[in-house]
């Protein structure tokens, strides 16, 4: 693996542990919610749209020569299954309150449902600390592109993550997730796997980074500015598609 892909993935992956790390210290709550989290939301839904799924498009090519049987042709299906794992997991992170907290301004999660909450994002920012080193296309403003977008998905993860768990997300929660990019960009930079694999990989992340960017958004007690979201959106895609 060249050296220069490497040292690449290696600073982009502490960008994005600096986020996780420090994200709770930018004092989002000092400007209106809407104006920061939903802009960054829409950053995100535009890599998605402008950027994500078209290269999706190119590795379906992939699928259909090394994939076997009906998957070689639906590679939007991992897409969609991973948006709807994480639609499951954040329904049943809401649904499972502890009782002592309901009625609370400020609820508490269960010690089990924040293990595997934060688990499954910690995986999550593995397969992103993994296709820092394995990306189709490796230059270096594609994958500036691609940090850009998942640092401000983060900063909105972590906002939710922080609004579901309070005191144990900031004292275990960060930490593990910025260290679930470490651990994918280290095996990343350490293992090489198929180019079918990899896309399965990239499908799976895309479907995640949708709900998750979308999520954030749509309960009305969210008070999200649909005007950020949308100027977000608009400006990103406009960088995306003029670079």
């Amino acid at each position: 693996m060249a050296e220069t892909v490497v040292s690449r993935a290696v600073a982009f992956a502490l960008v994005l542990v600096t986020v996780h790390l420090f994200a709770g210290q930018l004092r989002l709550r000092a400007f209106p919610r809407s104006y920061w989290l939903s802009g960054a939301g829409g950053v995100s839904v535009a890599y998605v749209f402008v950027h994500v799924l078209p290269e999706l498009q190119e590795r379906q090519h992939t699928f259909e020569s090394g994939a076997i049987g009906f998957v070689e042709h639906h590679v939007y299906l991992l897409a969609l299954v991973g948006f709807t794992v994480f639609y499951g997991l954040e329904r049943f992170v809401r649904q499972s309150r502890s009782p002592e907290s309901v009625g609370r301004a400020r609820t508490e999660t269960t010690s089990g449902v924040f293990w595997l909450h934060v688990g499954s994002f910690t995986a999550y920012n593995a397969l992103v600390g993994y296709l820092l080193v394995h990306r189709e296309e490796s230059g270096l403003s594609s994958l500036t592109l691609f940090v850009v977008a998942m640092a401000l998905h983060f900063v909105a993860n972590d906002h939710g993550l922080r609004e579901h768990h309070h005191d144990a997300y900031d004292d275990v929660g960060r930490w593990l997730l910025a260290g679930g990019v470490v651990t994918g960009t280290a095996v990343g930079v350490a293992t090489t796997i198929t180019e079918t694999a990899v896309s399965a990989l990239f499908a799976f992340l895309a479907g995640g980074i949708v709900l998750n960017a979308v999520k954030e958004e749509l309960p009305e007690e969210r008070q999200s500015s649909f005007w950020a979201f949308g100027g977000g959106a608009a400006a990103y895609a406009a960088i995306l598609i003029f670079t």
